[in-house]
């Protein structure tokens, strides 16, 4: 039989490192990997130069949709995904109304069918008012996991005592995604910033113990549960040694903004362009969040994708709002890391791919392996590219890398065996479909949950 699809030529990265193999694709999956230079395919993509990675899996993005289309809205946002090379995008819960029952969860999938350019999941967010339904609602199809803020951001999510924690970390088994800032401390020095009303005192508002105090008390709380963690975008030195002697309870999440930029030259060139929770910090801090790259200590990488307009953030801090746009630049600006020598190209593929499918338990996804999605992320390692604010897809219109050049560009970009991104161009039409995920007590952890045909 003929393949529908048939790479050739690539270097592809498979679990057992880079070879130069072929693929070929039968009904969206992966149904062979070889020399397969004498088999027959509907199309042949021919990778002569390239690097053929699993599909990105960005495990950490806020589409707005419902609430805030004027920032992004499904379309926009996966559009900018597939453009930057991802395959798969988890949206948080924070959006108005909040994604915390049945009925929200239902409105999201049923918003993103035939609109999402990549496949996709939906966080439920964790709070007092559904604390005992939670065991339930994380095995909806299509759900990535309970979210849970421990400290005020975008949105009015929020459980910060440890009663409500508790709670959430009672009800279910499945991972646990937090953003850990305490929510007491933030509210007590909120007078810092409001006398200053200086961006650059951003990190020093949310400073280094509002960060370390949440993750110690959460991961107390999680022990004394047996419920596993995945702390999000960790920003301090502190955080990372105390999470390196905790590896059995959490895992740990860096995003590109905090591995790129550094106080206080970041605030210095963009203002609250820069701003976000947790800050960006200085670069004793980076260099931490390197090392514990290196080190193993860090599990995945995603963009905290967080739009919003250039008029909003322009309002006089700390009135601007904190978050900016990642999706489209999460690859490309971590490839410019690997040809730059600060990671290998094998670490990102764990970090973006293998991580995010093995920390969320993602179903057919983040390998280049026989039987599952044929979800692959192209790329030319050689290629010298301009981030520009006018090429980005999101609805904000902007990004903080502007005229930054990178090495290293996602050419293509291949969902189910269909490619939908090639040199730039979307191919349509949207066709992304909810994530799979692996039931936490079925048959030795095989059994899928089909992200499909979900309703109240």
């Amino acid at each position: 039989m003929p393949f529908e699809l048939l790479i050739r030529n690539g270097i592809c990265m498979t679990p057992a490192g880079p070879a130069r193999v072929d693929i070929g694709v039968r009904t969206g999956r992966i149904a062979a990997i070889g020399d397969l230079a004498v088999r027959s395919a509907d199309e042949v993509f021919d990778a002569t130069g390239l690097h053929v990675l699993p599909g990105v899996i960005d495990s950490q993005v806020h589409f707005r949709e419902p609430g805030a289309p004027h920032k992004e809205d499904f379309d926009s946002g996966t559009r900018g995904a597939i453009l930057g090379g991802v395959t798969a995008a988890f949206d948080m819960p924070n959006t108005r109304p909040l994604t915390i029952d049945r009925e929200t969860f239902a409105d999201k999938l049923d918003r993103a069918q035939g609109r999402a350019w990549c496949d996709y999941a939906f966080f439920i967010g964790g709070c007092a008012a559904n604390a005992d339904r939670l065991a339930e609602l994380e095995r909806l199809p299509g759900c990535a996991g309970i979210k849970v803020f421990m400290g005020s951001s975008t949105g009015d999510l929020l459980a910060a005592d440890d009663a409500t924690l508790s709670r959430i970390l009672q009800a279910g088994v499945r991972r646990v995604t937090v953003h850990a800032e305490d929510e007491a401390r933030l509210q007590s020095r909120r007078a810092i910033v409001e006398r200053s009303g200086d961006v650059g005192d951003h990190p020093r508002w949310r400073d280094v113990e509002t960060a370390l105090r949440a993750t110690r008390r959460i991961l107390v709380l999680a022990a004394r549960a047996r419920r596993p963690l995945h702390v999000l975008h960790v920003t301090t030195a502190e955080e990372m040694a105390l999470l390196a002697r905790h590896k059995h309870i959490a895992t740990v999440e860096v995003l590109p903004q905090h591995l790129t930029l550094a106080a206080p030259d970041c605030y210095r060139a963009l203002g609250t362009l820069a701003q976000m929770n947790p800050p960006i910090r200085d670069l004793p801090h980076q260099q931490a969040l390197w090392q514990a790259l290196a080190a193993g200590v860090v599990d995945t990488l995603g963009s905290d994708h967080a739009p919003h307009t250039l008029a909003e953030k322009a309002l006089a801090y700390p009135a601007s709002p904190s978050g900016m746009p990642g999706v489209q630049t999460l690859l490309p600006l971590m490839l410019d890391h690997v040809t730059r020598g600060r990671l290998s190209l094998a670490r990102l593929v764990e970090l973006t791919s293998a991580g995010p499918a093995r920390v969320f338990g993602v179903a057919g996804k983040g390998a280049l392996a026989i039987g599952f999605d044929a979800d692959f992320s192209i790329v030319d390692l050689n290629a010298r590219c301009t981030l520009r604010s006018d090429d980005m897809a999101t609805r904000a219109g902007w990004t903080p890398f502007d005229g930054r050049t990178v090495c290293g560009w996602p050419m293509a970009t291949v969902i189910r065996g269909r490619v939908v991104m090639r040199d730039g161009e979307v191919l349509g039409p949207a066709s992304g479909a909810p994530v799979r995920f692996r039931s936490p007590d079925g048959e030795h952890g095989l059994h899928e949950i089909i992200g499909a045909g979900f309703r109240t």
